[in-house]
């Protein structure tokens, strides 16, 4: 079975200790963005047809996002503004973030590259990454003589 999986990156020991724990009992995906504050955050979702990635990026338009492809990992950057601060007001408790971002995924075999798609709406970008014919499951009906 493929997965689309996240490029590696360095991330402390606890992490690594935790992702191992997860690993060995059988999970696909670790819990590592969730414990490093990854954003932006995505979903990953495989059919017999495709993968998809949607990825939250909420306050961003398409215009501040770049999708690109270097050697079989797809690269996801992009940047949210911050908001003007007026030297007067007192921020108390402050949980959304602004600055650059990047993500990078390895692309599984059997992605056609050439036909990857994304669309952005409501703050949610959605990439469609075909498979190729080779990658997909055949089904075939045997009959009986």
């Amino acid at each position: 079975m493929s997965a689309l999986m996240r490029y590696s990156t360095p991330v402390n020991t606890l992490s690594d200790w935790l992702e191992n724990i997860f690993a060995d009992n059988g999970f696909e995906y670790s819990n590592r963005q969730l414990m490093s504050g990854t954003w932006p955050k995505v979903d990953i979702v495989e059919n017999d047809e495709h993968f998809s990635i949607h990825a939250d990026l909420p306050g961003l338009s398409k215009k501040d996002v770049t999708i690109r492809i270097e050697n079989g990992v797809l690269i996801l950057e992009g940047e949210k503004k911050g908001e003007v601060r007026k030297e007067k007001d007192k921020y108390t408790h402050l949980e959304r973030r602004y600055g650059k971002f990047t993500r990078t995924f390895t692309l599984p075999e059997g992605v056609d590259e050439d036909r990857i798609q994304a669309k952005m709406a409501e703050g949610v970008l959605e990439l469609t990454l075909p498979k190729n014919e080779k990658a997909r499951p055949k089904k075939l009906e045997i009959k009986i003589n």
